[in-house]
């Protein structure tokens, strides 16, 4: 969602236009920056936060703002880092360049005071010509003892240097660790690098380089941030390279030989990050720096080692370049001189370097400080070299390259006075030739001093060998350099002290007879107890120095060892088994190293990653440590801020609460005046003057208004009660009285009024006349500008109506095309909208024709499916009748016939036991027995044929279970009583009145074993299989079963057969 209008860029930027048209450029910088810095802008496109960007950092230059615009920019990179980097790099170039626009223009300012002060400097009036310089200049002069043209810079350039200065800590901290704003963060380096070189700024190169260093150094910490830079990245750190290499250049061009170091050592801390293979020009810059560094530092030994690597360099690229092998853009441009001149430096360098140590402490305890050992391994580092280098090595790297065939005669001849065939006596007036060919050259004027110190130091060590005591006159004759390098007595005497001091000489002066006495005493030096001392910082080698003949105290030394050797040797010839013995001994130790290696070379491999592990568990601690105190530092930076915000908070609201009060109390004494002058001119009784303001408030001048109007009602109460005590005729009196002072009181109330009057007219009259002559005189004045004005007015009017008219034409454009736009849109949606409905009536036919298709199918399978089932079942059903009925019938028949046998006979014996009065009862039942016998066929028929209907009605219901029923006592009066035992009961079940139902089951129940247990089962065979239904309105006259959930009726028919 777009921001609401107020806040819109666009009506933002119009704003700041506004004020800054009508000069007010620090409330436009504030409404700019509240936006910039508000979260609203964080929505707003880039394409229109831009122009507010590039005015606000305008205004800032011109303000001189650097903290707001620090706070800008910074939220102008977080919204824009992600989407477009180029308009950062934009705004941030245009915010530098406006800053070095400034100072140019301040520059041109100072010059321009100066040179104007100058001119008028000899036209300048002088008061006094004897005392041109008054004391106020004397005194400024001596107080501040700087010229005209400083204080010039400083009041006007120094501000604007100080701002662009900002200007680049600023942009380097906003550009600081973002890969994709590397580019821009290493050219605004090149550029503070060259605001330092051109204004000589040491101490913001300074701050400057640190700064830098501080940046690579965070690089790790923020590696897993978003667009975090890549150390490893080749062209990263070739950017990297490239701007420690100009800092470098800008550090030996401002002689700071501190800063240079430093720059040397974070160039070899990248070199050993890169994978590339640096560049041969990159490199030659590089040793050539550090030549000028340890010059400076005195450090002849490495300054020497450094004009070798650079002569290698150089050789190794000529070589390269002859070979076709590298490009002449990636190698430094080397002539024959360029070679000669380097040739000449590494060895004139190396014969610079001191034979004795240089510091002020003694040569045996500086080699073993491990201190000393630490800075040279880290120098050696710097200087790509496997081992430390010395004065030999460095001699016989020069030799074997063929130096001396390469550098200048004078260098040559140099080399072989001091090295070859050095010769005390004479070696100054060989030498002094040399030195004033030397002396003339500007860049070899300072190998002068040192080879000074070279030469002194062969010179006493030799005639230390020679003789024991010379004369100070004749060390002075010796010791004689041409002109302007003399050496004096005093220099002499120092260097020997020097010497003595540090243990590299031991040599006695005797000024009252003036001589040099060296010492012959084997404890008289310090070289006894540390001898190959005497190499100090140079770290040469024993021998280094030409012996002559040995001293006293060197005999004394090796008169042991001496011995030792000679003894040694007669052992051997004497007894030869000696020798034997410690060459088996010899053998005997190379065999148990031989053995004991591999277990030597485990425990070393095993110690070294005890160690390793140590120096990791070591690191890790020391990063956690370092962490924690991080996260404290950060946790009470954040605690501290919120502190500080708090406080400017409360301290906000308590200056809000303040005004706020301060407004209240100006609006209630404003308030208590106007009740006062209220009270004044309508309560009377009330002295306002004696009235304090301060102590009045609403509440009291209420309470006193009330009491004073409750005393005039008091007071005219009582004059009411007073006068109405009176007699009327005394009032009358009064009255009467009264009327004739009346007339006179009027004239003199009314001459009163007139005078007021006249007054108050005079008063009115003289107000108008002074308010109209002011008002006659400001539209004379006026009066002048009003043609301009109506020329402004005019022009305004004219610009605003054809602003208005063009804006007009604008907006008819755009309405025409949006109604246009808008009728097409709305004929393509009818359009389309009228083609989805075809298409979806469409598809809703199709799906109804495909539903009512498939339905009709649907019903005419159901159908034939029913039919054909009907059929089958109904097939099946009366196949099963069929066979039902012709099986049961004739089994019925059958066992019918049987029983009605084995009845007769039974019946027959037991009738010859009946009484003569029950034979005819007993006959007459048998014969109507018989004769339903003979219809049971019938009956049976009729049963059957009854159940077929009741199966087509469709009354179907689940058979019901019969329960066995004792028969009735009817009385049957022709039926003889018969025995208990021999009483049998039977079962009729009347189904629509038919009894023929009872009749089957008396014929098929005999046949099934217990008519009276089996009756269901007999029903469910019979009625499931056949699909007879069992109608419960048919069955009657029976009871109630409370154990079974279905219900039928049984009637007990006795006398059934």
């Amino acid at each position: 969602m777009p921001p609401i209008p107020h806040v819109r860029p666009e009506n933002v930027l119009r704003r700041a236009e506004e004020l800054i048209a009508v000069g007010q450029p620090a409330a436009a910088l504030s409404v700019l920056h509240e936006h910039v810095t508000s979260k609203r802008s964080r929505s707003s496109p880039i394409a229109s936060l831009e122009p507010v960007m590039l005015l606000f950092v305008e205004l800032c230059v011109d303000l001189r703002k650097g903290k707001s615009a620090k706070d800008g920019l910074y939220q102008y990179k977080n919204i824009a880092q992600n989407t477009n980097v180029g308009t950062i790099e934009m705004v941030l170039k245009k915010f530098i360049e406006l800053a070095e626009q400034k100072v140019t223009e301040a520059q041109a300012k100072a010059d321009e005071i100066q040179s104007s002060l100058e001119s008028a400097a000899p036209t300048s009036n002088v008061e006094d010509l004897d005392a041109i310089e008054t004391p106020e200049t004397i005194l400024l002069a001596t107080v501040s003892g700087e010229q005209s043209r400083d204080r010039t810079d400083r009041a006007v350039v120094t501000p604007w240097l100080k701002f662009l200065w900002e200007t680049y800590r600023t942009v380097l901290e906003i550009l600081k660790n973002n890969a994709r704003l590397e580019v821009m963060y290493q050219a605004t380096a090149l550029q503070a690098f060259q605001f330092c070189l051109k204004y000589t700024r040491k101490t913001e190169f300074r701050r400057l380089c640190e700064l830098l260093r501080n940046h690579v150094q965070n690089a790790a910490k923020y590696s897993a941030q978003m667009h975090a830079i890549n150390l490893s990245d080749p062209d990263t750190l070739q950017r990297h390279l490239d701007t420690r290499f100009q800092q470098l250049n800008v550090a030996v061009e401002l002689e700071l030989w501190q800063e240079g170091f430093r720059s040397v050592e974070d160039i070899h801390t990248l070199l050993n990050l890169s994978k590339r293979q640096p560049k041969n020009i990159m490199m030659a810059n590089y040793y050539e720096k550090l030549t000028k560094i340890f010059m400076v530092s005195d450090n002849y030994l490495f300054h020497a080692a450094a004009w070798n690597r650079y002569y290698n360099l150089l050789r190794q690229s000529a070589i390269a370049l002859a070979a076709g092998q590298g490009s002449k853009k990636d190698s430094p441009s080397v002539t024959e001189a360029d070679m000669t001149k380097a040739a000449s430096f590494v060895l004139l360098s190396a014969l610079s370097i001191p034979v004795i140590s240089t510091s002020r402490s003694r040569g045996a305890l500086v080699d073993v400080d491990e201190v000393r050992k630490n800075k040279n391994t880290r120098l050696t580092n710097l200087l790509g070299m496997p081992q430390p280098p010395t004065r030999a090595s460095l001699f016989k790297d020069a030799l074997n390259k063929g130096l001396l065939s390469r550098c200048r005669p004078e260098i040559r001849d140099l080399y072989n006075i001091l090295e070859v065939d050095f010769h005390p006596l004479s070696i100054c007036k060989k030498i002094s030739p040399i030195l004033k060919e030397i002396g003339a050259d500007p860049e070899m004027e300072k190998y002068v001093l040192p080879l000074q110190q070279v030469i002194l130091t062969r010179l006493f060590q030799q005639l230390s060998q020679v003789y024991e005591s010379v004369e100070l006159k004749f060390v002075h004759e010796l010791a004689h350099f041409p002109e302007p390098f003399q050496v004096t007595s005093s220099m002499i005497e120092k260097f020997i002290m020097n010497g003595c001091k540090k243990g590299d000489l031991a040599i006695r002066v005797d000024h009252v007879s003036g001589v040099l006495t060296f010492e012959s005493d084997i404890f008289s030096s310090a070289k006894a107890l540390h001898p190959g001392s005497a190499a100090g910082s140079a770290e040469s080698e024993v021998g280094s120095v030409q012996r002559l003949q040995s001293t006293p105290a060197e005999i004394a030394r090796s008169q042991l060892a001496r011995l030792a050797k000679t003894l040694h040797v007669t052992c051997m010839y004497v007894d030869p088994s000696y020798n034997q013995a410690r060459i088996k001994a010899k053998e005997a130790a190379h065999a148990r190293a031989r053995a004991g290696a591999a277990k030597e070379h485990e425990e070393t491999l095993t110690r070294r990653a005890i160690i390793e592990k140590r120096k990791e568990a070591l690191s890790d601690a020391l990063q956690k440590k370092q962490r924690e105190e991080e996260n404290r530092k950060r946790a009470r930076n954040q605690q501290l801020q919120e502190a500080e915000q708090q406080r400017l908070l409360d301290e906000h609201r308590e200056r809000e609460r303040k005004r706020m009060k301060d407004e209240q109390d100006r609006i209630r004494q404003q308030e208590l005046k106007k009740q006062l002058e209220e009270l004044k001119t309508g309560v009377k009784g009330i002295d306002v003057n004696q009235i304090d303001l301060e102590e009045l408030d609403s509440n009291r001048l209420r309470a006193i208004k009330l009491a004073q109007l409750e005393k005039e009602k008091n007071d005219l109460n009582e004059k009411i009660r007073i006068t109405s005590k009176r007699i009327d005729h005394l009032e009358r009196a009064f009255r009467r009285e009264e009327l004739k002072h009346l007339p006179e009181d009027y004239e003199t109330q009314k001459k009163q009024d007139l005078e007021t009057y006249e007054q108050t007219k005079e008063e009115t009259l003289k107000a108008a006349r002074q308010k109209h002559k002011e008002d006659v005189a400001l539209k004379h004045r006026l009066s002048r500008l009003v043609p301009y004005f109506n020329d402004f007015k005019k022009s305004v009017t004219e610009k605003r109506h054809e602003e208005f008219e063009r804006r007009r034409k604008a907006a008819d454009r755009e309405f025409e095309q949006k109604k246009k736009q808008r009728i097409k849109e709305v004929h393509e949606r009818i359009r389309r909208e009228r083609a989805e409905r075809e298409a979806e009536e469409q598809r809703r036919r199709e799906e109804e024709e495909r539903i009512a298709r498939e339905e009709q199918e649907r019903i005419a399978k159901e159908e034939e499916r029913r039919r054909a089932l009907a059929e089958e079942k109904a097939a099946r059903e009366e196949q099963r009748r069929q066979v039902f009925i012709r099986f049961h019938i004739r089994a019925s028949l059958t066992k019918k016939t049987e029983n009605s046998m084995s009845r007769l006979s039974v019946k027959g014996n037991v009738r010859r036991r009946l009484s003569s009065d029950e034979l005819p009862e007993r006959l007459a039942l048998q014969n109507r027995e018989a004769q339903r016998a003979k219809h049971l066929p019938n009956e049976l028929h009729r049963v059957l044929t009854l159940l077929a209907e009741l199966e087509l009605h469709g009354e179907i219901v689940k058979p019901p279970k019969l329960l066995p029923v004792p028969a009735s006592n009817r009385p049957q009066p022709k039926r003889p009583r018969q025995h208990p035992r021999r009483k049998r009961a039977a079962t009729s079940l009347h189904i629509y009145g038919q009894p023929a139902m009872g009749l089957l089951i008396a014929v098929i129940f005999p046949m099934l074993g217990n008519p009276l247990l089996r009756l269901d089962n007999f029903l469910e065979a019979l009625c499931l299989p056949l699909a007879l239904p069992l109608p419960r309105k048919s069955l009657a006259h029976g009871d109630q079963d409370s154990n079974n959930s279905s219900r039928c009726y049984v009637s007990t028919v006795s006398g059934l057969v």
